[in-house]
């Protein structure tokens, strides 16, 4: 048998890119690794799927290339080749931030705070080009190879001023990130990609997402009629990013912040109405360290303390049970002798507390010139130390991508 030839290189599309691994395949588009061989770099490939909406992949490459920030993903090329449009885009080996959540996976407060600023960022800088994204998701920020944020895939973006993307009786996003006016089927405006934000920020503030529910259509309903649980106390430095996530999430647009513009002002000091309501934790107590040596002086002082109050417990009950007959021996005086017996005696009440009282007797005897004979008291009996002591007891998401069937305003 012969040698095998030489596997041949995959053929250069559109005479430039060569498509290497598939990304991802859904019934919009597919998403190739690629490498660009004139500038010999990676790069991302989108090809039109067959049979999709010509109109929306050219919308979203319109989209795109007027967009260009250090937060939003980078449009190389547009073109079509065999009938086939395509878009080519900058590669970010960083993965994307869903891929750093999936695994309950939780962001420092760095972290999260870095996050947040470099999103709002890519957002306000859309906004104010008339691209509303009407899906943001932990799936479409993606990392560049320093960790920089990039807002990703603006395949169902709103350019305002144009006509809607939005199919008749379709509502387009991810369920777990919609927006309520979206799903009542109103226009979507950049107040609802604050919405669409408000719901990241409070997965990586709580672990958790706001709403959660086995279906599509009921997870859709939740953002539309019910309030989200609070969020669980916070440390001081993400005090601002969770009061700018309570208010992102309001239910009415107008209640948000306005626009990505708007939340980059807040995180960055500007007002939030929410800001009094958010609970801080306390700052993490050190455990107090003694060196070995102090330890074992400590311990030597204690277990003399214990003793010593042993020993003085034991002279005080000894004492107490004997009987010592009194002899005072009085001599002409100008005022009386007073002599006081006080005893301790301990008595256990019926519940599990033992309480104690102290019993004095006193005896006064008149001044006299001539010597009386000895008076001996009746000894006093003390009753056994009882305490009761009671018992302690110590108590101790593939998000799904929603298409619901609703009224869509035009």
């Amino acid at each position: 048998m012969g040698i095998p030839p030489p596997a041949m290189a995959a053929p250069l599309f559109a005479g430039r890119y060569r498509l290497r691994d598939t990304l991802s395949s859904t019934t919009m588009a597919e998403v190739w690794l690629a490498t660009d061989s004139e500038l010999d770099r990676q790069v991302v490939v989108k090809l039109l799927a067959s049979g999709a909406d010509r109109g929306r992949f050219e919308r979203e490459a319109r989209a795109a290339a007027g967009l260009s920030h250090p937060n939003i993903v980078q449009l190389f090329d547009f073109g079509e080749e065999g009938g086939r449009p395509y878009m080519v885009f900058e590669y970010l080996a960083g993965g994307s931030l869903e891929d750093r959540l999936v695994n309950g996976d939780r962001l420092t407060s760095d972290e999260v705070t870095t996050v947040a600023g470099e999103v709002a960022a890519g957002l306000a800088h859309a906004h104010e080009h008339g691209v509303v994204h009407r899906d943001l998701k932990p799936g479409n920020v993606l990392f560049d190879g320093e960790g920089r944020s990039k807002i990703a895939d603006f395949g169902i973006a709103r350019v305002l001023g144009t006509d809607t993307l939005t199919d008749a009786g379709t509502v387009l996003g991810t369920a777990a990130y919609i927006s309520p006016e979206q799903v009542r089927g109103e226009l979507a405006t950049p107040a609802s990609d604050v919405y669409s934000f408000g719901v990241i920020l409070y997965r990586l503030l709580a672990g958790r997402l706001p709403f959660e529910a086995e279906s599509p259509t009921e997870l859709a309903r939740l953002h539309r009629d019910a309030e989200p649980p609070p969020l669980p106390p916070v440390r001081e430095e993400l005090r601002r990013p969770a009061a700018v996530a309570t208010s992102a999430l309001a239910k009415e647009p107008a209640e948000r912040p306005a626009d990505g513009t708007a939340l980059v002002r807040s995180l960055e000091g500007g007002a939030v109405a929410d800001a009094a309501t958010t609970r801080i934790l306390p700052p993490p107590v050190a455990p107090t360290r003694f060196p070995r040596r102090r330890l074992a002086l400590l311990a030597a002082i204690a277990i003399l303390v214990i003793a010593a109050a042993g020993l003085l417990a034991a002279i005080v009950l000894s004492g107490g049970q004997a009987s010592a007959p009194a002899t005072p021996v009085h001599s002409a005086t100008t005022a009386p002798t007073t002599t006081r017996t006080s005893t301790p005696s301990t008595t256990t009440a019926p519940s599990t507390t033992a309480s104690s009282t102290t019993t004095t007797t006193r005896h006064t005897q008149p001044a006299t010139t001539t010597t009386h004979p000895t008076t001996t008291h009746p000894p006093t009996t003390t009753l056994p130390l009882t305490t009761a002591v009671p018992p302690v007891t110590t108590a101790a998401t593939t998000v799904p991508t929603l298409s619901l069937p609703t009224t869509t305003a035009p």
